[in-house]
């Protein structure tokens, strides 16, 4: 099964001049890992709420557009429903607002990251982050070359989940967790075994 694309899962690079693709990518760097600290820092759903309406804000602010963060929040919003309800259940409203707003903190800031940032700036970032652990031994080109991998198999992997749950339900067995899941597993299983192959036919998959 050819699995369609999810490019709207993590917004792509968007070209653009305003103040966010101008800023520098540390700062962008930092303020991902500021949204990811969150989760520990934010503990009163009001200050998460705040958090989450700002890069929204910023998103919008940089000309990124509406339409482009809806669709990045096709699939996450459903998620992020289910979280809500089930931590309203266990700890209440309260509770349960602060770790969704959380959670989709972290998907925006990570969104925006994507989105004023080409990719091959975005992966000599990365690489240049990880050239002070060569010293233990780690090779910052492969961590690049796994981030890379790793962004280009998310929309993939989305994609097929989006294109099963399309065909269970044409076959009236949406409600079948195996006919939702298991042409999932074999889709990511082929697709890591190409991606695995097409490594190995370059001489990178080597020790």
């Amino acid at each position: 099964m050819r699995s369609r694309s999810a490019p709207g899962l993590l917004a792509g690079y968007v070209p653009g001049a305003s103040w966010l693709h101008r800023a520098p990518l540390w700062a962008k760097f930092v303020g991902v890992v500021a949204a990811g600290s969150a989760s520990f820092v934010l503990l009163d759903w009001r200050a998460s709420v705040i958090a989450l309406a700002t890069v929204v804000a910023a998103w919008l602010s940089a000309g990124l557009g509406v339409r482009r963060l809806a669709a990045s929040w096709r699939l996450v919003v459903p998620l992020a429903v289910v979280l809500f309800a089930f931590q309203w259940w266990q700890q209440g409203p309260a509770t349960a607002t602060r770790i969704v707003a959380n959670l989709l903190l972290c998907f925006v800031a990570a969104g925006l990251l994507t989105a004023t940032v080409p990719l091959r700036d975005l992966l000599d970032g990365v690489a240049g982050l990880a050239r002070p652990f060569r010293r233990f031994g780690a090779d910052p080109e492969r961590f690049a070359l796994a981030i890379a991998i790793m962004m280009r198999s998310i929309p993939v992997l989305a994609g097929s989940f989006a294109e099963v749950g399309d065909a269970a339900r044409a076959r009236g067995l949406e409600r079948s967790v195996r006919a939702r899941t298991i042409p999932v597993v074999l889709s990511a299983v082929a697709y890591a075994r190409r991606t695995g192959d097409a490594l190995a036919a370059r001489g990178l998959a080597d020790d």
